[in-house]
């Protein structure tokens, strides 16, 4: 993103890759990948649980997917059910769908294969968090960048042990982030037409993608105007490149609920799981039907949409009776998804032992990130501001709903590239500072 004026390096804002810079993206991807893959095979065996069902082998996902297998649909989202559901954009339970085709249902060989996949989706985000570090800081920070993410704990932690479309979203969103800094530099259609099907890609994937990508592109249109250079044009066809992508999974949606829904339809029960007047955990068991025989009848009688939308009336009508509390519990979400920090009560800590640590990890994480983000203004508006954007952007639909741990993973890229850009800036500080002062004497 960064303009060859500001950049903070000689080869900021530079996007090719030469051939030592190939050979280290090469090398921190197989090291990234035998690391993941190494610690499947002990963490494997979590996703074999037969109880609920199989419910610990990708939870909604996987029911979805042994659904399409057997020849019934994108439904079956919940043990017992077999309605049709939008509750997953379709992508990833695709993906798994494939999987259990291949390898089996529920299968040792399928949980291998896809933590398997999982973990290459993890090990790749090496190659766009080396290029967005590249391309705004320069190709120092960027190989730090890189080598951070290779062993960077969470990344390995969720792809080895977390079916789930974590991953997989967390790469998209590496890739969109790339994908807009080049945005700023381009009018061409085809350049933007081409964001477009990527956003469209990654909203299929996971929807909380547009929470990032939307506002950066509306930046980058301001930003090619400051430049008096067209940028209505090409945003419109990266809009009509992006609808065309998603309008198959919309018209899917209306026809079978002759309603429109975008990319899923579970904005009501989240909010109803993170504001039901229970407050002791960030999402207290009880209230979700995947766990809770009440609330799985409910929504077997009632329908997917009607459960949706009755699940939003009852928490608005929550937060309506309580203000107050909502707005007190919404700032108790940020700071758990800033520091992972919800309750220190025994209660908490025995539902959540790895806290304490994850507080420390967590919390460190995004003291570096902020440091970075204040230097990256230092070399201007233009280089700071997309990952502004991203930073404060992300989070804010879970500030609403609820958080889980596994919820901040999708924007941990731009975390890592900015903890990068801080710590390898304060080293390169301490050691012109030492320089100066041997040169003085």
């Amino acid at each position: 993103m960064a303009s060859f004026e500001t950049a903070t390096e000689p080869n900021a804002g530079e996007a090719r890759v030469t051939g030592s810079a190939r050979r280290s993206l090469f090398w921190m991807v197989v090291v990234a990948l035998v690391i993941r893959l190494a610690v499947v095979g002990f963490l494997y065996p979590e996703r074999l649980n037969p109880e609920r069902d199989h419910w610990r082998f990708a939870g909604e996902t996987g029911r979805i997917a042994q659904s399409i297998v057997e020849g019934r649909g994108f439904s079956s989202a919940f043990p017992g059910t077999s309605e049709p559901t939008a509750i997953m954009p379709p992508i990833y339970p695709l993906l798994l769908a494939g999987v259990f085709w291949l390898f089996g249902i529920y299968t040792k060989a399928s949980a291998l294969a896809m933590l398997s996949v999982d973990s290459l989706f993890s090990a790749l985000t090496c190659i766009p968090i080396f290029l967005i570090a590249q391309k705004s800081f320069g190709r120092r920070i960027a190989v730090w960048a890189g080598w951070t993410w290779t062993f960077f704990p969470y990344a390995i932690y969720f792809s080895a042990d977390f079916i789930w479309v974590t991953t997989l979203a967390t790469l998209m969103l590496a890739l969109l982030f790339l994908a807009a800094l080049q945005l700023e530099d381009s009018s061409r259609i085809s350049t933007w037409s081409s964001f477009g099907v990527l956003a469209g890609i990654g909203a299929l994937t996971d929807p909380v993608v547009l929470s990032v990508i939307t506002p950066l592109a509306l930046w980058m249109c301001y930003r090619l105007l400051q430049k008096k250079q067209r940028w209505l044009v090409p945003a419109l066809a990266a809009a009509l490149a992006f609808g065309a992508t998603v309008a198959p999974w919309m018209i899917r949606n209306d026809r079978v609920f002759h309603a429109f829904v975008p990319f899923r339809d579970n904005f009501g029960l989240e909010l109803y799981v993170g504001n039901n007047g229970n407050t002791w955990h960030f999402a207290p068991g009880g209230f979700h039907p995947s766990s809770t025989e009440r609330e799985a009848n409910e929504y077997v009688q009632m329908g997917e949409l009607a459960y949706m939308k009755h699940k939003q009336a009852q928490a608005v009508a929550l937060i309506a009776a309580h203000p107050g509390d909502f707005v007190k519990l919404s700032l108790r979400r940020a700071v758990y998804m800033w520091t992972n920090f919800w309750s220190f009560s025994p209660r908490y800590l025995e539902a959540e032992p790895l806290d304490p640590p994850n507080i420390f990890l967590c919390t460190a994480l995004t003291a570096l990130a902020l440091a970075g983000l204040r230097r990256a203004f230092q070399g201007g508006v233009s280089v700071g501001m997309p990952y502004a954007i991203a930073l404060f952007f992300f989070p804010f639909v879970y500030y609403i709903t609820h958080p889980q741990d596994y919820y901040r993973r999708p924007i941990d890229p731009i975390f890592v590239v900015l903890a990068a850009y801080a710590v390898t800036s304060w080293l390169q500080d301490r050691v012109e500072r030492r320089q100066a002062r041997a040169g003085a004497h």
